[in-house]
């Protein structure tokens, strides 16, 4: 199974404080304490260290040799394949836009199920809708983006309960419209129009979200549980 997101459009997300501060609450947001974690698909370990520092045991998965050599080297457990993972091990799991890289997303889902503890639960986040898909997802190897009834038939049919889901970034939406229709082919990231989105937009976004998250957004997600029998 093979997940990989080009390291240089990781270093550049990197600098997106404030959306990776909104990833990082909706990761701890469903959190218990205690819980063994698992980021599947850490890329360079930009979430798995921060989860780290509040406390959480959590190991990765990152197929990548060069990355996952970057979160051994800050001291984090990473394995090369989720088959490494004993099952039922983890309490939780996170995958952050890594499941549209899949291209059988089902059977990547119930992998994953099998690797949670009975109860355990999976935050999924993934890209939305397809009117979206734009030089940049065949850049980093999108295979789809979801709409929300689509990633819970997913969800659903690898045998996981699902408790929660939205949208997120409803500004996203047009803002990523517009990079679809007027942005460069290459499918690279701007990193200054990205850090200003990210400081001037992307809170605003958030507050919108509270009414517009039901109904669309750049992003959705969903979080499942492993049924206790």
């Amino acid at each position: 199974m093979k997940v990989y997101e080009g390291a240089e459009n990781l270093e550049v997300m990197a600098s997106a404080v404030n959306y990776n501060q909104f990833l990082t609450q909706l990761i701890l947001s469903k959190a218990k304490p205690g819980d063994r974690m698992l980021d599947f698909g850490a890329g360079i370990g930009t979430f798995a260290n921060r989860i780290r520092e509040a406390g959480y045991s959590v190991t990765c998965v990152e197929p990548d040799i060069a990355q996952a050599d970057r979160v051994a080297g800050i001291g984090i457990p990473v394995v090369g394949q989720l088959d490494q993972i004993m099952d039922q091990s983890v309490d939780y799991i996170y995958t952050l836009n890594v499941l549209e890289h899949i291209e059988d997303d089902v059977t990547a889902l119930r992998e994953l199920g099998q690797k949670l503890s009975r109860g355990g639960r999976i935050l999924i986040y993934v890209p939305a809708f397809k009117i979206l898909f734009s030089s940049m997802d065949r850049r980093v190897g999108h295979h789809r983006r979801y709409t929300l009834p689509g990633l819970r038939t997913a969800v659903e049919a690898a045998g996981l309960s699902v408790e929660q889901g939205r949208y997120a970034d409803c500004l996203g939406f047009f803002a990523t419209l517009v990079y679809k229709f007027f942005g460069d082919d290459s499918g690279q990231i701007d990193e200054r129009a990205l850090v200003a989105y990210d400081r001037i937009a992307f809170p605003l976004s958030r507050l919108a979200d509270v009414v517009f998250g039901r109904f669309f957004g750049k992003n959705v997600f969903i979080v499942a549980t492993r049924p206790e029998e």
